[in-house]
């Protein structure tokens, strides 16, 4: 599975402030530690404020920071605020003939393994994989 820019841009950004989640976080840190730029991390970052992910403070010594919970928000949760895992694409038909249908079904199979994954995975349990 391959997602969007946005979607990895958000976990890691995510990822980062609940790392530490007292400090306030510049975007431009953020944007240059992972190679985005700064308005187009600020549109990412906007859609996790408004989901309660992240708070925004304004100014000088403004940034973002963690308002959410570590222990309890999921990779999915973030991951759905950016994709549509299983949802059919928009104007995309049904399956009509056989082999298509049974393509159909490994795959939806596939996105919802894809969703139990994402939604049993913390963002503290990452944290703790990656060793933070």
């Amino acid at each position: 599975m391959k997602l969007q820019k946005n979607t990895l841009l958000a976990l890691c950004s995510v990822l980062e402030f609940a790392s530490e989640p007292a400090r306030q976080f510049s975007t431009a840190e953020i944007a240059g530690k992972y190679g985005a730029s700064p308005h187009h991390l600020a549109k990412v970052l906007a859609r996790l404020r408004r989901a309660g992910l992240v708070s925004a403070a304004r100014g000088s010594g403004g940034g973002y920071r963690f308002s959410g919970n570590a222990k309890r928000v999921t990779l999915l949760e973030v991951i759905a605020l950016f994709e549509r895992i299983g949802a059919p694409a928009p104007g995309q038909r049904a399956p009509r003939r056989p082999l298509e249908r049974a393509l159909h079904r490994v795959l939806a199979e596939i996105d919802e393994t894809a969703k139990a994954t994402f939604g049993s995975i913390t963002l503290r349990t990452l944290l703790k994989l990656a060793g933070r």
